[in-house]
């Protein structure tokens, strides 16, 4: 199976989507037993499309609107039921990496995204209640994000640093991550809270689409991978690192997110064929897994040196491409599309409350 030869190359597959109805239908569990996959993340943007389809809510959001919760308090109730019974499915391939791998993601409030202090709260808070070991929470690696990354690490919490877009990015989430773990091991603490590092990929492409000739299209967001892997590699090879695995630590793992094909005109598995690496992660939606699944295939390895990263994004440049302020615009555009999608989800769920309030009300009469 097409899909088995990117496990066996050191690869995991996560799914870049939950619904309910992904839950009761068994579908996810089709994925996992069929398909490979050992993971899966949810955000703001996910949840919306997912309230919008269906009824598949309805009957939870009338049980617990009756208890007078706010918008945002009942999503994390409806999250966490769907978040945790995914959980459950993917333990066993939780407990047979050692808790690398079989992970489900969280994330806070996007609306939290420059307040360090209040996005650490959250986070220990919402792995509690999710009370599962393979829960992660998910916060940006914005400025105020990366502090609130090193003080949730080091309060134990299980972190996917996500919208991380260059090689500076992922260091400077890196660094987070390993400051973290320092200070546990200086506190006496297990060291053993693992992380992963979430680079988007696809959203590079679509920025520069109509600013490069037809020949650097859809090349950019693979070059910014190879690049940041060849860093990822190194961190994982240093002196640093390699004292702190002696410990006991486990690696933050890289995961490429954003890897559906945005371009009509491009392969539907571009990037799940170009970034295949050991160690990595690839989070992929539904679409992009089946269509890998039917007719995918590897066109080779990342190479550890970043290979020809440097040469392509030499053409970049000369083509007029600053992917360092690109990548900073990036960041800044992803965080205010993640706010206006959980702006939207707590709007579509007020609504959708109260439309099943009023059709309770305006029921049968005996």
């Amino acid at each position: 199976m097409k899909t088995r030869q990117l496990r066996e190359l050191g690869q995991s597959l996560w799914l870049d989507t939950i619904t309910r109805e992904l839950l009761t239908s068994g579908t996810l569990q089709r994925y996992i037993s069929e398909l490979g996959v050992t993971g899966l993340t949810s955000n703001p943007t996910i949840y919306d499309h997912a309230l919008a389809q269906g009824e598949d809510y309805d009957a939870a959001i009338c049980q617990k609107a009756r208890a007078g919760q706010s918008d945002e308090e009942l999503f994390f109730e409806l999250a966490l039921e769907d978040l945790t019974q995914a959980a459950d499915l993917f333990r066993p391939a939780h407990e047979a990496s050692g808790g690398l791998d079989g992970w489900v993601s969280l994330e806070v409030s996007p609306l939290l995204a420059d307040d360090a202090a209040d996005t650490v709260e959250a986070a220990v808070e919402l792995h509690a209640r999710a009370q599962r070991p393979n829960l992660f929470i998910k916060i940006p690696g914005t400025p105020a994000g990366l502090v609130a990354v090193e003080e949730a690490i080091f309060a134990g919490v299980p972190v996917n640093v996500t919208l991380l877009f260059s090689r500076a990015h992922y260091l400077a989430a890196a660094e987070a991550y390993l400051r973290g773990i320092e200070r546990r091991i200086a506190a006496g603490r297990d060291p053993r809270v693992v992380s992963v590092a979430s680079l988007f990929i696809s959203r590079w492409d679509v920025a520069v689409q109509e600013q490069v000739p037809a020949a650097l299209r859809n090349r950019l967001g693979i070059a910014i991978a190879k690049r940041t892997y060849q860093d990822y590699r190194a961190l994982l090879a240093s002196p640093r690192w390699q004292g702190l695995a002696a410990a006991g630590a486990l690696p933050q793992r890289l995961l490429w997110a954003s890897t559906g094909t945005k371009d009509p005109d491009a392969s539907d598995t571009l990037y799940l064929e170009a970034l295949a690496a050991p160690q990595t992660i690839n989070t992929v939606p539904e679409k992009t897994l089946r269509a890998f699944a039917d007719h995918g295939g590897l066109a080779g390895v990342l190479p550890a040196d970043g290979g020809d990263a440097e040469s392509r994004l030499a053409e970049f440049a000369r083509a007029g491409i600053d992917t360092a302020a690109l990548a900073e615009e990036l960041q800044h555009e992803g965080t205010a599309a993640f706010t206006r999608s959980w702006q939207a989800l707590l709007g579509r769920l007020a609504a959708k409350r109260a439309a099943l309030a009023e059709s309770v009300s305006e029921g049968p009469q005996p």
